[in-house]
């Protein structure tokens, strides 16, 4: 086993591999499991701690805190995971977790218990609570409550003959757990049994807590003050529990969902929206009498407190009681017999086919809610959404309107025809709902006012002045690209989108394929905010608050700058009010700002490249003078990881400009012809500067193989409508032709590897030419005769429109041209294959039937082909179980080192595996 670096270590390790002294090592597959990546990043509103959980890819976690302030690691936590640093910024609390071998050893998972590890920011002082179930921090860091993770001890109470015996019994998956609460800074605590669920109020002094006992006798719902661990209920029925509990930001002012078990019925049970403001309790009612609040309604407040954003259904009606059998006579009733059939009826007049019907009813209608809206100033509920428009998207902080949809229309139209719905424009106030555009494949954009929108149709972008609907096109007159020139589906062509408005409404901000552009909304006049044609550099606004409404006119936002022909990636200024822009992050890598501190000029961002992991660095608005913080993965110096990526040129199938990415091996020489392996989906030379993921799953490992003398090379592909297959394997012979007119690639040597939807090009390439001396194809579409009426198991739709206007390309129904199905069909060419071909599959795929897979190698079989077929059980389209990642990367590497390097073939590659189970 090798050791792992220290940071001193691979200091040395990479200065003496500098000066030549120290030859690297080749990486192995067990060096991958060591590599860690930054997972939940956290940083301080005030700007103050960074914290995230360094995850190796196979191993134990450590919970990392960082200042700062002094730009140091101030504290690690073994297996700290989920970091949450409270407002205050004075505790960063971790769940720590099992260790790993426990996790893998122990049978009854449900033994496992996590930990709360606490760290004192400013003296990195640690505080352990064990077997914690779930805990919150107040906002100022004085209290600490957490829920043990343990049964609670009730008492049984012996009942006579003559008492009743029922009891309101609690939802089976409703559990309580004691809970605990501790002041921080003097120790004190207090326990609070059968607890259901608990929140702190923003001030830090005031809990409420919802208790629930087996019986229900003893259910309440009860405030606690902190200060002196006094508990006044401010419910108290048998039954009755709170589902979700919502502080004010800023007051003493609480929301609560407030349900019975009285009724056993979850979907049925009636909530009530509680408010406690000023110590009394209210009622906030739904506008139409007939609707209420279920078990699952989610409570968010705007920041400021002003609004409170509930959830509600209309009333379900009574659920008819199935027929059972009670006694002979029944066993014999032709009706109760039905009842107990197992029977689906797909109908033509079904909007959606069957699964798509199930898939729908368990994740989104069985338990469907709508918005509205209660304006505490006011006192007014408005209800948003509806049976008729029932999607919103929730912005809290928009204070005039929010953008509505619905699909309900074109549930039929999805099958085949893609996603598409109508559009509408939502007051806040009102609840009024104004159309913007039907039947439309793109979102439109709203105006914080809510008087305009902005959407993409006609290969323009349309402005909508929904006082007087009048549409003007905005784009019409202006010499830009403003439909994306790169769409090769048989489907509407996209925009580019959009960056957002000025907070007055004036003005929107859209993208063109190279600039940022601003449409005045009342002269329609347009102004190019940046200059990116001429040095084919496409900028976009970089977005860090997802709840941002608009811009300022004076605003200096952050932009990506990326060079569409090196592939350089640059962040800049641009300044609204000069509209000049100002580059602060560049060089030969690739740069992403990560985070920004709420209420502090404190940002951190990532600089990366093939050879240079995405630590984070720490700078202010000014990014003068960043520095580093973190030092993840030292031990990458001490690898032959391959030489610095570059671009190749070269032609698509209809002779347009294309480009992709070659890594030499490590120690490449001028002149030597290498095996390569060919990676590809669709458009790859975007990752010209990206480190690469270190996992072993579905796809190469880059540095595993150019540490071992392969090249890898990222071609782009391009497609033609109808004819998929011929028109990326002639791009791809051009690409790889290209590497071997270099005098790179060994022309003998050259694997190809590709998932899904590359798999099936992978497939369906060597069915016209023998350029590849080994294909391993990862979920492959063989049939497209026989997926096209295949059902995508996850989403449950039909997978027709994947055909006619998606990503297979055909651009028509099977029954209008039978002959590109099978033209682009690997199955019906297997006989020419000449190719060495592994098939992986798993069988339990929600994407791509895993038959297709079978299909394939049946018929290569069937041709007297070399075909391996590999299927991983229990697995779906991308392979979960850490075992089988590994072993298919094992798999993988072994395939191509025999075709390629002249390696012996592995014993499983020349006998199969017989099929034994004990």
């Amino acid at each position: 086993m090798k050791k792992k670096l220290t940071l001193l270590s691979s200091a040395l390790v990479a200065s003496l591999a500098s000066t030549g002294i120290y030859a690297k090592e080749s990486l192995q597959f067990k060096d991958v499991f060591d590599f860690k990546s930054a997972k939940n990043t956290q940083l301080s509103d005030d700007g103050r701690v960074l914290t995230f959980s360094a995850t190796p890819y196979r191993g134990n976690a450590t919970g990392e805190v960082y200042s700062l302030q002094k730009n140091k690691l101030i504290a690690q936590i073994e297996r700290g995971t989920k970091p949450y640093i409270n407002k205050a910024a004075n505790w960063v609390a971790f769940t720590q977790v099992p260790t790993l071998l426990e996790k893998e050893t122990t049978k009854k998972k449900e033994t496992l218990k996590n930990n709360l590890i606490l760290v004192n920011t400013q003296t990195a002082e640690q505080q352990n609570f064990d077997d914690i179930k779930d805990y919150k921090l107040s906002d100022d860091g004085t209290w600490l409550a957490y829920r043990l993770n343990k049964e609670d001890d009730e008492p049984k109470v012996e009942q006579s003959d003559n008492e009743d015996k029922s009891a309101i019994t609690p939802d089976k998956k409703d559990k309580t757990y004691p809970l605990v609460i501790v002041n921080l800074a003097d120790k004190r605590s207090h326990t609070i049994d059968n607890v259901f669920s608990y929140a702190i109020n923003s001030m830090g002094n005031q809990l409420l807590v919802s208790q629930s006992y087996s019986d229900g006798n003893d259910n309440q719902v009860a405030l606690v003050e902190l200060n002196n661990f006094t508990i006044s209920t401010l419910i108290d029925e048998p039954g009755v529990i709170a589902n979700t509990i919502a502080w004010h930001p800023t007051k003493n002012i609480a929301a609560f969902t407030l349900g019975n078990y009285i009724n056993d019925d979850t979907r049925r049970r009636n909530y009530s929206l509680q408010l406690y403001k000023n110590e009394q309790l209210s009622t906030i009612d739904s506008p139409n009498k007939e609707w209420v609040i279920g078990k699952t309604a989610s409570l968010v407040w705007s920041e400021n407190g002003e609004r409170l954003y509930f959830e509600n259904h209309p009333k379900l009606a009574v659920k008819v009681k199935a027929k059972e059998y009670t006694d002979e006579a029944s066993l014999y009733d032709f009706d109760t017999i039905r009842e107990h059939k197992g029977l689906n009826v797909w109908h033509n007049n079904d909007a959606q086919i069957k699964p798509r019907e199930e898939q729908q009813w368990n994740a989104v209608n069985k338990n469907r809610h709508y918005s509205g809206v209660y304006h505490v100033n006011s006192q007014k509920v408005v209800q948003l959404s509806n049976e008729t428009m029932p999607e919103l998207a929730l912005n809290p902080e928009r204070s005039e309107s929010l953008l509505g949809s619905s699909n309900i229309p074109y549930l039929k139209k999805i099958m085949y025809g893609g996603f598409f719905a109508d559009y509408f424009a939502v007051n806040i106030s009102t609840g009024k709902q104004t159309p913007i555009i039907s039947n439309s494949p793109f979102r439109p954009s709203l105006a914080p006012s809510g008087e305009f929108a902005a959407y993409f149709s006609d290969s323009q972008i349309q402005l909508k002045d929904l006082k007087n609907n009048k549409v003007t096109a905005l784009t019409k007159a202006i010499q830009a690209t403003f439909a994306d020139d790169k769409h090769d589906y048989p489907s509407t062509q996209p925009g580019y989108g959009f960056a957002g408005w000025m907070n007055d409404s004036s003005k929107v901000l859209a993208y063109s394929k190279y600039d940022i552009w601003a449409f005045d909304v009342d002269t329609q006049q347009a102004e190019r905010l940046t200059n990116g044609k001429q040095s084919n550099t496409q900028y976009r606004v970089i977005k860090l608050d997802k709840n941002q409404v608009g811009f300022e006119q004076n605003d200096t936002l952050l932009v990506s700058a990326i060079n569409l022909q090196t592939k350089q990636s640059e962040v800049a200024k641009l300044d609204l009010g000069s509209n000049t822009i100002t580059n602060v992050l560049n060089g030969q890598k690739r740069f992403d700002i990560v985070k920004k501190a709420k209420h502090a000029d404190k940002y951190v961002f990532t600089e990366q490249s093939y050879q240079q992991y995405p630590d984070y660095y720490q700078t202010d608005f000014s990014f003068s003078a960043p520095k580093k913080v973190t030092n993840l993965n030292p031990q990458t110096a001490g690898f032959a990881w391959g030489e610095k990526p570059e671009l190749i040129s070269y032609k698509g199938f209809d002779g347009e400009d294309l480009q992709g990415v070659l890594i030499k091996p490590a120690g490449y020489k001028k002149g030597d012809k290498v095996p390569v392996v060919v990676y590809f989906y669709r458009y790859m030379s975007q990752r010209m500067y990206d480190f690469p993921k270190m996992e072993l799953n579905h796809r190469p490992n880059f540095p595993m193989f150019t540490s071992n003398g392969y090249a890898v090379f990222l071609p782009d592909i391009r497609f033609e409508i109808g004819h998929p297959g011929k028109s990326s394997t002639q791009t791809m012979i051009n690409a790889t032709q290209k590497l071997i007119d270099l005098g790179i690639a060994d022309p003998d040597k050259i694997g190809l590897q590709g998932h899904s939807w590359a798999g099936y090009q992978s497939a369906f390439m060597i069915t016209q030419t023998d350029m590849f001396k080994a294909v391993v194809s990862g979920a492959p579409v063989s049939n497209m005769t026989s997926a096209y009426s295949g059902i995508r198991l996850k989403s449950g739709l039909a997978r027709q429109f994947q055909y006619e206007t998606g990503q297979s390309r055909i651009g028509k129904n099977l029954f209008e041209a039978p002959e590109l199905y099978i033209e682009n069909s690997p199955v019906f060419f297997a006989d020419k294959v000449n190719t060495p071909i592994l098939i992986m599959f798993g069988d339990k795929d929600d994407a791509v039937p895993w038959h297709e897979g079978v299909q394939y190698y049946l018929a290569l079989r069937r041709a007297g082909k070399d075909a391996t077929f590999l299927q991983y059980e229990g697995e779906p389209h991308h392979l979960k179980k850490f075992p089988n990642q590994v072993d298919f990367s094992v798999r993988m590497m072994q395939y191509f080192d025999h075709y390629l390097k002249g390696k012996p073939a592995a014993k499983w590659m020349k006998e199969g595996e017989p099929f034994i189970e004990e």
